[in-house]
């Protein structure tokens, strides 16, 4: 984590957000800042809303409530033409990096796409030239340049998506399990150039991972969801030394580790089938799998509150729940 934090003020602030999908409630007052320079782990299991919350932010997916604002204006309301002035600074690297290139385009002509919308001054030298930096930069070659999609292993796609991206030094960066599909050998790599880059650009960047290992060593700050909702926010040792929250206690202790884990948090994960992560209107979402739930759980959605300085938490018992004991996380 070799950025510059500046909190002066938010560079992306996004307040009380909700998707729909027909009847279906992806997400659900979702509220956060992101500051110049911050990396901002985003985890939860499968369906918890992340991918859905990336590209609502992003404008991918249409959103039903709430605001995006970005270095003061609400990307929500923008029209077309003033959203894709804005897009040079707003890039995103997808999960499967074969499928997120066009098999009919070279990567030169891929990364070069960016510089021919948002740089059209730019003459074709000037283009190739910038283009076989930016490769050169990611870890390949200039001379690549010519060859298409397919003739890449998986990780050296996910090399030309991120250069891709990274080409006009964008200001956020979000990455939606970028490194899940690769070989463990190679997820390091990616992260380490993720870091490189950022170092060097100041880019800010909201990192979605199953791999709590690689959360960890990226992010600032940890955002995590259940059910489409935001049920914990922590600085990323606060969180990992002591989780507030039944649910983030349960994803840190359903990672293996050679201490072994306290029955206290084993018990808050229950099992559970896989409809339960679907949003409510109503009570906690958590509360089936909860060993803590209460009367009062079943009733008000907890809200989010900050529970110490810069750690929040949704969790109507979140203050007098005991030590999680999770100190001895080892899953970096």
């Amino acid at each position: 984590m070799n950025a510059v934090i500046s909190v002066s003020n938010p560079l992306l602030r996004i307040t009380d957000l909700r998707v729909d999908f027909g009847s279906h409630t992806a997400l659900r007052d979702v509220s956060f800042d992101l500051f110049a320079g911050e990396t901002l782990g985003l985890v939860g299991e499968s369906g918890s809303g992340k991918s859905t919350l990336a590209r609502a932010i992003l404008r991918l997916v249409r959103s039903s409530h709430g605001s995006v604002v970005w270095r003061g204006r609400d990307l929500l309301s923008c029209d077309s033409r003033e959203l894709r002035a804005l897009r040079r600074d707003l890039q995103i690297v997808f999960q499967d990096p074969l499928a997120s290139l066009n098999p009919r385009m070279t990567v030169g002509e891929a990364i070069a796409e960016p510089l021919c919308i948002f740089e059209g001054a730019l003459n074709a030298r000037e283009r190739t030239g910038r283009v076989a930096a930016m490769l050169e930069r990611v870890g390949l070659t200039a001379h690549m340049i010519s060859r298409f999609p397919h003739e890449f292993s998986g990780g050296q796609c996910q090399r030309i998506g991120i250069a891709r991206a990274m080409i006009l030094s964008p200001k956020l960066l979000v990455c939606d399990e970028p490194v899940s599909s690769l070989d463990v050998s190679i997820q390091g790599q990616i992260v380490n150039l993720l870091l490189d880059l950022q170092r060097d650009v100041g880019t800010a960047m909201i990192f979605i991972s199953h791999n709590l290992a690689v959360v960890r060593h990226l992010s600032h700050r940890i955002l995590v969801m259940y059910a489409g909702r935001l049920v914990e926010i922590a600085p990323r040792d606060a969180l990992f030394a002591a989780p507030i929250h039944p649910y983030s206690r349960a994803l840190l202790a359903a990672v293996p580790s050679p201490t072994p884990v306290s029955r206290t948090v084993q018990a808050s994960a229950a099992p559970v089938e896989a409809s339960s992560s679907q949003p409510v209107t109503t009570g906690c979402a958590f509360r089936g799998r909860c060993a803590y739930a209460v009367a009062v759980c079943a009733i008000t959605i907890p809200p989010l509150e900050e529970m110490t300085p810069g750690h929040w938490a949704a969790c109507h018992r979140g203050r007098e729940l005991p030590a999680s004991g999770l100190g001895t996380f080892r899953g970096c």
